[in-house]
């Protein structure tokens, strides 16, 4: 049996404002195109699907049509878990129908953990695997709030809330195991998935991967997943990595380039071969679908650099940030005309010299796309000279509230 790992997806995510359809149209095709090379039997899409709880009509279209182009592949089975970013009634509402599909779908964990425990069969109804899909796992979902705790005690019962929902999971799946061995089918693996952070997990600045959890001390070590796990795919984090060491735990990352901050980072997905009681894994380099290309320094480095991609004929994607000593108080419109006649776009310019961000308010004007919440709320201490020692809680209390805002389930009525 032949398993493809891929997750954060982030369909509908735009780059300053540009919408990136065609590069999300042109990973599906590829990804359609990948199932039947290999010929994959099993699809693992880990979380994040899309990028926020409404997604646009035009990502729900590519979604859909993804898994109905995937369908009438050799793979037989798509299992598809919720992320931080996803809605988990958004996901959940078509599951019925996507059944017809051979696709599941965990939004959300239920009352019942043999809900996210999933066995595959083959086509004369041998059993291939069993799959925990578990999916991102909200605060709610996993602890029980008291009065008068700390952030550590906070972090401390997140951890234990995800080790005791993996160990009920994987118990389930591990009953089945010894059923099929007991009628005679040995070897049939466990394959888990999630949507977490890891400890120790690495990260890109600009790739827009949140803290799950207030605080951000609750990531998870190796040691929380049951050691009957044969394989687990995980989302979140858009970097590809092994988890402290392992080989067998692992996140494929994200497909194409969230931000300048994975420009020049290659994208892959995790093919999982299992024959003859083995296991066997490789990465697969995903192609680059939209060049993106970071350029910094003074203007004259900046301009010799588009100089090169023109003879390149590129067609990147552009963020400037000049670094140079001098006032350039057109900086804007001769970058601008340094990419005229070329299919170079210029997505941001930042200019990092604080004079001219005094001087030329007009030309950077800072947006919210340079800030995130955390620092809005700091700017806000700033303004109101709120003193250090009362800052700790209060900071605290608003990451509180931005988590509960970000998990609400807007779809859910």
């Amino acid at each position: 049996m032949k398993i493809l790992h891929t997750s954060d997806w982030h369909l509908g995510r735009t780059l300053y404002g540009k919408k990136r359809y065609v590069e999300f149209e042109a990973f599906l095709s590829w990804l359609t195109s990948t199932i039947q090379l290999h010929q994959i039997d099993t699809l693992l899409i880990a979380g994040d699907v899309f990028d926020t709880s409404t997604p646009s009509h035009r990502s729900q279209e590519l979604y859909y049509r993804f898994l109905c182009d995937v369908s009438g592949t050799c793979c037989r089975h798509i299992i598809v878990i919720a992320g931080n970013h996803d809605s988990p009634s958004f996901l959940n509402a078509p599951k019925s129908l996507l059944r017809a599909l051979n696709v599941h779908v965990v939004g959300a964990i239920t009352e019942s953990p043999e809900d996210e425990v999933i066995t595959l069969y083959d086509e004369s109804n041998t059993p291939q695997a069993i799959v925990c899909a578990v999916p991102y796992l909200r605060d709610k979902d996993i602890r029980k709030v008291e009065p008068g705790e700390t952030l550590e005690d906070k972090n401390i019962k997140l951890v234990e809330g995800v080790k005791q929902h993996y160990n009920r999971v994987c118990s389930i799946a591990e009953g089945k195991q010894k059923n099929f061995e007991n009628a005679g089918y040995t070897g049939i693996p466990i394959i888990a998935m999630g949507h977490l952070f890891t400890m120790g997990g690495k990260t890109i600045e600009g790739d827009g991967v949140r803290e799950l959890y207030v605080g951000s001390l609750a990531h998870v070590g190796k040691d929380v997943f049951p050691s009957s796990i044969d394989y687990l795919a995980l989302g979140h984090l858009h970097i590809p990595q092994c988890v402290a060491g392992t080989q067998y735990i692992r996140y494929c990352g994200s497909p194409i380039p969230m931000g300048y901050g994975e420009a020049s980072q290659q994208k892959k997905v995790v093919i999982v071969e299992f024959k003859d009681s083995t296991m066997g894994i490789h990465e697969l380099e995903i192609p680059c679908f939209q060049k993106l290309e970071r350029i910094s320094g003074s203007l004259d480095v900046i301009l010799a650099k588009i100089d090169q991609l023109k003879l390149e004929k590129s067609s990147a994607w552009l963020e400037i940030e000049y670094i140079g000593k001098d006032v350039i108080s057109n900086l804007r419109e001769v970058c601008n005309e340094a990419v005229i006649g070329t299919e170079m776009e210029i997505r941001r310019i930042k200019n990092k010299r604080v004079i001219d961000k005094v001087m030329c308010a007009m030309q950077e004007e800072e947006t919210l796309d340079d800030l995130d919440v955390r620092e809005v709320f700091k700017r806000c201490l700033d303004a109101h000279n709120v003193p250090n020692e009362k800052r700790t809680d209060l900071i605290n209390s608003y990451n509180e509230i931005v988590k509960s805002l970000y998990e609400k389930d807007i779809n859910a009525e």
